[in-house]
């Protein structure tokens, strides 16, 4: 018995966006909402004859865990910085 690849009508799953985390991305790497949108697309659109890995979706998730948590590492060092650059004119100007 032969069997013939099932195809399904490719969809495009839009998700509001959020201003506070949607800042443009300098380095051209996607961010957080980007990486959650295509593993929702990846489960809804995948053959439920042959689903995904249970290991590797669960190396997807360890990935998006990893991402959130090196978002948040960088937004403490961008405050830090501010902090410290706005620290340096202070005492420039007190001393000059």
């Amino acid at each position: 018995m032969s069997t013939s690849p099932v195809s399904f009508p490719s969809t495009q799953t839009t998700v509001p966006s959020n201003p506070a985390t949607n800042s443009p991305d300098p380095s051209g790497l996607a961010n957080e909402e980007t990486f959650l949108q295509l593993l929702v697309a990846q489960i809804k659109n995948q053959d439920p004859t042959q689903p995904t890995d249970g290991t590797q979706f669960l190396t997807q998730l360890a990935q998006f865990s990893s991402l959130e948590q090196l978002i948040g590492i960088k937004g403490d060092l961008d405050t830090a910085t501010k902090t410290q650059t706005t620290q340096n004119a202070a005492t420039q100007q007190a001393a000059g």
